[in-house]
């Protein structure tokens, strides 16, 4: 991947538009239906198709709440629905939003294949397509909204060196879904920083199927015996798999003394950081992130075009995607108040119970 031109922070939505949509959720659980169909201001209806819930709680917790903000606040006519890992079941979410009349249709796909059959369909009908968090390769998305993926694997790359420090040390690399093309990005950074170390050596390396964070345990303790032992750091792709790697390195006696990575500032990987568990997580703001599409769904379904930052190659077709990438943000427990100010996360989700007292030692209050 490469982009064309500097990358620039995106800005959350301007001025919104005086009505607001009356939302209604038909279920309130995980992976919930959002469905807004009365009193838009704006033209057109967005369909909006998160992953999963497994991956990261971050679509549920994090994203369907600021999308949801974005688009009331815009007064815009929206449907919010989650696959749950189910590439068939995010066909048919989308072939129902195409058949309820979407105008503008952002999937975070499961996989490439499928993604790009999405488009293809939605492109047939005249929906216009924007690749949300992930590119669709091979697809037809008229954007990519996301963070800057590469550097979000390059903070942590950087972030393991700080904590490593100097001299002869052994890694494993916990990398996320073969099937993500976000996952090859985030390696690919790690390595353009840690491979220039002369003294660091990775002596193991596995990708984890779908993101599972069960899957992780097996594989890390398989890498971590197949190293006898001898590991020194752990680039994990997110919070999730470092979670895995963190219980794993427990039942070793050695948690606190390898250096995890993570990814999402999930309040458990905090939480992990604040503990001395994690070295160190990468904060992507879902408001900013939230804010960017809905500026630029909004903008397709006005029939405009979007401000973008640049574009990014499809490594399988060879196109230029316009794209909006975010800058993410190195998190360690010297920041880690940024995110709960930035309201990336709830204080009283991080600094609940024994936790309390590291918030406070943080400068948490």
């Amino acid at each position: 991947m490469k982009r064309k031109q500097s990358l620039v922070v995106v800005g959350l939505l301007g001025a919104a538009l005086a009505l607001t949509a009356c939302g209604d959720d038909s279920d309130s659980g995980s992976g919930s239906d959002t469905d807004n169909s009365g009193g838009a201001s704006a033209e057109g209806k967005i369909g909006v198709i998160l992953p999963d819930t497994e991956s990261s709680v971050r679509w549920e917790s994090a994203d369907r709440p600021a999308l949801e903000s974005a688009f009331e606040e815009a007064g815009v006519e929206y449907s919010i629905q989650n696959a749950e890992g189910d590439a068939d079941k995010m066909t048919t979410m989308a072939d129902s939003m195409i058949a309820d009349g979407v105008t503008v249709l952002a999937i975070v796909n499961l996989d490439s294949d499928s993604g790009k059959a999405i488009q293809e369909k939605a492109a047939s009908q005249g929906v216009k397509t924007i690749d949300y968090d992930r590119l669709t390769l091979g697809g037809s998305a008229e954007y990519y909204v996301s963070f800057d993926n590469t550097k979000v694997g390059e903070l942590q790359g950087q972030g393991l060196a700080d904590c490593l420090g100097e001299g002869a040390k052994n890694i494993v690399f916990l990398n996320g879904s073969p099937t993500d093309n976000n996952a090859t990005l985030f390696a690919a950074g790690a390595h353009s920083v840690l491979d220039e170390i002369a003294d660091y050596q990775v002596v193991g390396e596995q990708a984890v199927p779908e993101w599972d964070n069960d899957q992780a345990v097996t594989i890390f303790q398989q890498l971590y015996t197949g190293a006898g032992g001898k590991v020194d750091g752990v680039l994990a792709a997110n919070d999730g798999l470092g979670g895995s790697v963190i219980s794993v390195l427990e039942q070793n006696g050695r948690n606190g003394k390898v250096p995890v990575t993570g990814q999402d500032a999930t309040a458990e990987g905090l939480q992990n950081i604040l503990a001395g568990d994690q070295c160190m997580t990468v904060y992507k703001s879902a408001k900013l992130e939230a804010g960017a599409l809905a500026d630029t769904a909004i903008a397709l379904a006005q029939g405009e075009e979007a401000e973008t930052t640049g574009t990014t190659e499809d490594s399988e077709s060879g196109r230029e995607v316009p794209s909006i990438l975010l800058d993410p943000q190195m998190i360690t427990k010297e920041n880690v108040s940024e995110v709960i100010t930035d309201g990336g996360q709830a204080k009283e989700d991080v600094c609940a119970g024994a936790f309390a007292d590291l918030c406070a030692e943080a400068g948490i209050s």
